[in-house]
């Protein structure tokens, strides 16, 4: 499956990386905290794009405004959830009928807000190192909550944190800890990509 360049046309425009799949299912990838170096190449990003991609899911991963080509900046979660939701509308329009929101640590919270505020309905989410140490979280119920990913040595996401918050969100979601996995899960990318193996052969 080959990845091809973009733009998203929303209230800006976003650079975005397209790869379709034979199936209409496919997943929106959510990346790091601009304003702490992350963008839609990150390692973590990457692992889960190409998990996804094995499965024969198509991918979209994105800029978030003011990274990278994407234009604008940085508008602490507010417009970056327009952001998503730009992405979210393109996915569809390519002809992707069940699509999932997967975000890393800052991807989450802003999957998270979208979610809370009633913009995604339809979309299914999964979170990968949601920063709750770091970034305000509620405990609302999230019925699309599929997964929730958590380093074991994570101090940005820790899990004992995380563990009662997730609960919270939606109890039978699984919460899976990778063991001694830092918040960049640094040395740990082939067990990113396992958990979202055995994740893929139930989910999808």
């Amino acid at each position: 499956m080959q990845e091809k360049s973009i733009i998203i046309r929303g209230e800006c425009e976003l650079e975005a990386g397209l790869a379709l799949g034979s199936e209409s299912k496919g997943v929106i990838l959510a990346h790091p905290h601009p304003l702490y170096g992350g963008d839609m190449r990150n390692p973590v990003v990457t692992t889960m794009m190409d998990t996804f991609q094995k499965h024969d899911w198509s991918t979209l991963r994105f800029n978030f405004r003011g990274v990278g080509a994407s234009c604008g900046t940085f508008d602490a979660g507010r417009g970056e959830v327009d952001d998503l939701l730009a992405a979210v509308d393109h996915l569809r329009q390519e002809g992707v009928e069940k699509v999932l929101l997967a975000g890393y640590s800052f991807g989450a919270w802003v999957i998270f807000q979208a979610a809370v505020a009633g913009r995604v309905e339809q979309e299914k989410q999964l979170f990968v190192a949601p920063p709750a140490a770091m970034m305000e979280f509620g405990s609302e119920f999230l019925p699309g909550l599929e997964l929730v990913v958590v380093g074991e040595e994570d101090d940005i996401a820790p899990p004992e944190k995380v563990g009662p918050l997730a609960k919270k969100w939606n109890p039978v979601t699984p919460l899976v800890t990778v063991a001694k996995a830092d918040h960049f899960f640094t040395g740990c990318m082939g067990s990113i990509g396992r958990v979202l193996e055995r994740f893929l052969q139930i989910y999808g």
